[in-house]
């Protein structure tokens, strides 16, 4: 009796020794598929980070190119306004 008994307690020992290799195995795999997700996760805040960065250099360069109209704008109604002034001396005759 003692024989089954030890034989008993053997199997259930195997038996659960399988089914803890089993979990280890299940979690190990699910760590493996968080770190894929992970690495994938962290790639695309990489692209995202870069994305952002081209548009701030954009809006900088926007920026810089709306100051060069403004000033180019005023140039210009500056030297249309003198030469409104140079030419009111010249009359044209009407003839008809």
């Amino acid at each position: 009796m003692r024989g089954l008994a030890q034989r008993s307690a053997e199997a259930d020992a195997g038996q659960t020794m399988q089914e803890i290799a089993s979990s280890v195995q299940r979690v190990t795999d699910i760590i493996g598929e968080i770190t894929a997700a992970s690495s994938e996760q962290s790639g695309g805040i990489g692209q995202v980070n870069t994305s952002v960065a081209q548009l701030d250099q954009m809006t900088q360069s926007n920026a810089a190119l709306v100051e060069q109209s403004t000033a180019a704008a005023e140039s210009l109604k500056e030297q249309a306004s003198k030469l409104a002034q140079v030419v009111s001396v010249f009359r044209l005759e009407t003839t008809v």
